[in-house]
């Protein structure tokens, strides 16, 4: 008995090209003799052509899967979630570390918040972050600049959403951001902590990935004349802190951050009277009131260096000055030769 006419079961479009389960072949067993040599019109396939259902025997191993219906149970489970959700924040069923830091919260919440203005605002593009390792601790140095800390947040949504393993960036800031209401809260939940050594020391041992940005208040706040011009690294501190818990350190420059609020001026006396450490000047703030404070919707690229490694040195090698000056130095270059590669790509500040 000649074999039977095979009918194509194209089902990659329902299930966005993955492999194609095996074909299923017409039962044969009621075709009379003599009929082999009719010739047989072609056949569409299943997903264009309705064939009853006792025509084409299914196993139960190759049973397709049903249908996905708009609103089968999605949105419920949404509806569900959502307010089991509430109920664990309104009765304080949830976790925080001894930080503060709320994963629950950042995840279904704050990044959410962040994600429209990392995706479709300053349309951020991320390289090298598979230099961040999998596991264990690591520490980030990036570049500061911006007048107000919104790379810090962009690259924390950067490690987010993209890294493999799906880490998240624990950044030290400053002690300003604890002082501030509200702030301060906001950035506890985010998982932010002092910029200080024991805060930064603890969490790499516990296998953190922690980002610091070493330039502070002196590279968010220069002048827009010196755009990319890298600020002195302080003493070098985060080297000692990486030295000593023998983990990676992951350089990373961010370009796209400094045209945001171009600093042309600070204003000294206001600074003072407020207690920070500058108070900007921009082409649109304070001049156009609370319209000014809007940032620029540069494009930004976040790159993420090759890891240096601090495994390989004695316990001793923390209290060494002229090692932390030149692993410093080492890391400062690699971030400043980085961005002046980027901005050589570059080919316009917006697009």
């Amino acid at each position: 008995m000649a074999d039977a006419k095979v009918i194509p079961f194209d089902d990659d479009r329902s299930r966005g090209g993955a492999a194609q389960r095996p074909q299923r072949r017409r039962s044969a067993g009621n075709r009379r003799p003599g009929t082999e040599s009719v010739p047989v019109r072609e056949v569409q396939p299943l997903h264009t052509r309705a064939v009853p259902q006792d025509d084409v025997p299914v196993t139960s191993e190759e049973q397709p899967p049903e249908p996905a219906r708009d609103g089968d149970g999605g949105l419920e489970r949404r509806i569900a979630g959502g307010l089991a959700f509430l109920r664990r924040r309104l009765t304080g069923d949830y976790e925080v570390d001894d930080f503060g830091y709320d994963q629950e919260l950042t995840d279904q919440v704050l990044m959410s918040l962040l994600r429209p203005l990392y995706e479709q605002y300053f349309r951020v593009e991320v390289k090298g972050v598979e230099n961040i390792p999998s596991e264990g601790g690591a520490l980030i140095v990036a570049n500061h600049s911006g007048t107000l800390p919104m790379d810090g947040l962009m690259m924390q949504v950067a490690v987010h959403d993209n890294h493999p393993a799906g880490r998240h960036l624990r950044l030290l800031a400053a002690d300003l951001v604890f002082m501030l209401p509200v702030v301060n809260e906001l950035a506890r939940k985010l998982g932010h902590t002092l910029a200080c050594a024991e805060d930064a020391a603890r969490l790499l041992e516990q296998g953190e990935v922690v980002g610091v940005m070493p330039e502070g208040f002196k590279g968010l706040g220069k002048p827009f004349a010196d755009r990319y011009k890298l600020q002195r690294f302080g003493r070098g501190g985060f080297v000692s802190t990486a030295l000593r818990a023998g983990t990676p350190i992951v350089p990373c420059s961010i370009v796209g951050a400094e045209e945001i609020y171009p600093m042309i001026g600070n204003a000294k006396t206001v600074a003072r009277l407020l207690g920070f450490p500058y108070f900007p000047l921009t082409p649109t703030f304070p001049w156009l009131g609370p319209l000014g404070a809007i940032p620029l919707p540069t494009k930004w690229t976040i790159q993420f260096g090759e890891p240096i490694p601090t495994d390989g040195y004695p316990p001793e090698a923390a209290e060494d000055p002229m090692l932390m000056f030149n692993l410093t130095d080492q890391v400062r270059e690699q971030i400043q030769h980085t961005l002046y590669k980027l901005l050589v790509q570059r080919r316009s500040v917006f697009f």
